[in-house]
């Protein structure tokens, strides 16, 4: 029995779609370990684990760039851990500036929607005015002195 496995059989082990791995390989991440007669994709034990290591690094947060660089050290001989860590650094700092924006969207959604709960149900909506500035335009009073004919 061959060690080789066909891309539907690493991709199910994997918990992966098919078309998951194509993209891996069109992306310079993973590469099949050979083909058959009939030209499928065929991938060793180390596919596995090469995907397994992709999808760890999916979830910590880091981008393909991201990945195809740990890969590298991963292939190499050592891991230069400051390198490693120059990477997660950054990365990290991507995901705070993120989710401070996130928490910033998080509030005024908040009170956009505390406006929404208290307005009368037929009114005109306060947010709507507030999102869109020809609404608001339209919908304030003129100011000033009337102009002279």
């Amino acid at each position: 029995m061959s060690t080789k496995r066909a891309i539907g059989e690493l991709a199910r082990e994997a918990g992966v779609a098919a078309s998951t791995l194509r993209c891996y390989e069109r992306e310079g991440l993973i590469r099949p370990a050979g083909r058959t007669d009939g030209n499928y994709r065929l991938y060793d034990p180390d596919g596995l684990e090469r995907l397994r290591f992709i999808r760890s690094a999916q979830a910590a947060g880091f981008t393909i760039v991201d990945i195809k660089t740990l890969l590298e050290y991963r292939d190499g001989v050592i891991a230069p851990c400051r390198e490693v860590s120059r990477l997660i650094e950054e990365r990290l700092s991507h995901v705070r500036k993120r989710m401070k924006e996130f928490r910033h969207g998080e509030r005024v959604l908040g009170s956009y929607l505390d406006e929404c709960r208290r307005a009368k149900r037929d009114a005109s909506c306060h947010v709507m005015r507030k999102l869109d500035p020809t609404v608001a335009r339209a919908a304030r009073p003129p100011t000033g002195r009337p102009k002279k004919k």
